[in-house]
């Protein structure tokens, strides 16, 4: 036997007390607390050691709740558990002796059923990759980490970054990452570019930045121009989930809530359909909540978790609507080729990167001279850009705007004008706006005579839309009736689309809501 920590055990409750109380007192080694509960951290054993850029890259270990089976077992393996037998002896006489024990089911189930755990360590999270604590200095030393109470379990073995690096090292860094890792994709704009870079260093940044972060789109006109590579990039770094999209609002849910427990850091929805509008109010809800509150798959009882993943999404000219406009970061590639895949990988900086950034030794490359620019970064004040702002993401931005402004990087979030294009809802509420406008100005009309003058015309055989398909319609494309149309135009009041805005107000006999549309060039300077 290995183990030397001894426990004696005796009746039912004086072995809860026993073992609650060896537990408190680090009897398992790498165990926790995590929401009241006991996790131990366990190695998974046979996980694929070289994933694809589109494959999911779980973390090496797992943060297991403790049952009542796993610590029998871990008992067995870390402790000698033992009660004291008295039995005859060959004289006639009683002798005692030790019986080693597993403790009986419900006794075990007795022992983890309490919520407070005094003394032992507070585990907050899981995480792949070094990160920046609150106080600015680098937690890089795998293992529990008291400060932060996060645990790092390092996908690649990184030798000690310094404190300070040196302005040679900056450059080749700055090198590496701008000249060779980055080069050869096909941004649409130097905006891709930096978005990408800050998206990629966002895991290291966010408990520094304490700041949510918001929902990344890489999207580009052809296939195989390279967005699977970029969400393998932070995916290989960080470990990564990557799931089918759900098209229903409660699977998307439940998707969600599971992915949660799970120790990833990157969450990835893989090749959407082209075209996709997401507009889903429960990513909207996700990408805004520090913590995430579901009700647990398959029980009864709500789970609050931190929510302190980056979650992303691919596709072919994707679009966004309702609230996701301004909580999304776009990544746009554009080859400009019929062909993608023919291009000469020889003249590339990394030829195959999709293969390159499988490897354990290249992803340590790529995440060491990350760190350097984080680290110089910081060690120049980490100063913060603060002219840019981005609503609930606002110290996100301010924080990697500074970190990408202090290495020369420019362009980030300059096309934030370029979601708004791609946002399905807005443009179909500032063509209509713009069409109601032109066709009745400014005059107040109820939902009813709005709803009217929507339907065609027809002369003869002939059928006439003087709204051009423009008139506002449901989620399943049909002309909403005077009721829905007016509950539409009511959740529109005071938002500007465009240059257009509705307003509303009682009729003369004060019975009816009549709306007009206003145009931001019509105003005078008082009204603006």
């Amino acid at each position: 036997m290995t183990t030397t920590t001894r426990v004696q055990v005796g009746s039912g409750p004086e072995t809860i007390r026993v073992l609650k109380a060896a537990l408190v007192d680090e009897l398992l080694p790498d165990t926790y607390v995590s929401g009241g509960a006991l996790v131990h951290m366990e190695t998974i054993s046979g996980g694929q050691t070289s994933p694809a850029a589109d494959e999911d890259s779980p973390l090496p270990v797992t943060a297991s709740p403790l049952t009542p089976s796993t610590l029998a077992g871990l008992l067995a393996e870390h402790a000698y558990v033992y009660r004291m037998r008295s039995r005859k002896d060959g004289a006639g006489g009683v002798e005692t002796y030790e019986e080693e024990v597993t403790p009986p089911r419900e006794i075990l189930s007795s022992v983890l059923a309490g919520k407070t755990w005094p003394g032992v360590p507070t585990l907050r999270g899981v995480i792949g990759a070094p990160v920046l604590r609150r106080d600015g200095t680098l937690l890089q030393h795998p293992g529990y980490d008291p400060a932060t109470g996060l645990y790092l379990a390092a996908k690649v073995a990184l030798p000690p970054v310094p404190d300070a690096p040196s302005a040679e090292q900056v450059h080749a860094a700055r090198d590496f990452l701008l000249n060779r890792l980055l080069r050869d994709f096909p941004w649409a704009s130097e905006a891709d570019r930096a978005n990408y870079l800050a998206l990629l260093a966002t895991p290291i940044l966010r408990h520094y930045t304490r700041s949510l972060t918001p929902f990344a789109l890489i999207d580009a006109t052809m296939p195989a121009s390279g967005k699977s590579i970029l969400t393998g990039g932070p995916g290989m770094l960080y470990g990564q989930r990557v799931m089918p999209w759900a098209y229903a609002e409660e699977e998307l849910r439940k998707s969600i809530t599971a992915v949660f427990a799970e120790q990833v850091g990157v969450v990835v929805w893989d090749n959407l359909a082209e075209g996709t509008v997401i507009d889903s109010p429960t990513l909207a809800l996700l990408v805004t909540a520090g913590v995430w509150s579901d009700r647990q798959l398959g029980a009864s009882r709500n789970i609050a978790t931190v929510n302190d993943r980056l979650w992303m999404a691919t596709g072919n000219n994707l679009q966004v609507g309702g609230d996701m406009a301004s909580r999304t970061v776009r990544v746009h590639l554009d080859p400009n080729m019929p062909r993608p895949e023919q291009r000469d990988q020889s003249r590339f900086g990394i030829p195959h990167l999709d293969q390159w950034i499988t490897v354990p030794a290249n992803q340590l490359t790529v995440l060491w001279h990350l760190l350097i620019l984080v680290l110089d970064w910081t060690g120049h004040g980490a100063p913060r850009a603060a002219t840019v702002s981005m609503r609930q993401f606002t110290p996100w931005a301010q924080s990697l705007g500074g970190f990408l402004a202090h290495h020369h990087v420019d362009g980030f979030l300059a096309n934030a004008a370029d979601i708004r294009d791609i946002d399905e809802d807005e443009s179909r509420w500032r063509a209509f706006l713009s069409c109601w406008h032109g066709q009745h100005g400014s005059a107040p009309m109820t939902a009813a005579d709005l709803r009217r003058s929507g339907e065609p015309s027809r002369v003869g055989f002939d059928e006439h839309d003087s709204w051009d398909g423009q008139f506002i319609t449901t989620a399943t494309g049909r002309m909403p009736n005077a009721l829905a149309l007016g509950r539409l135009l009511t959740g529109q009041i005071g938002r500007w689309r465009g240059d257009y805005v509705i307003r509303s107000a009682k009729n003369d006999r004060g019975d009816r809501n009549t709306f007009w549309v206003e145009s931001h060039g019509s105003l005078t300077p008082q009204n603006r």
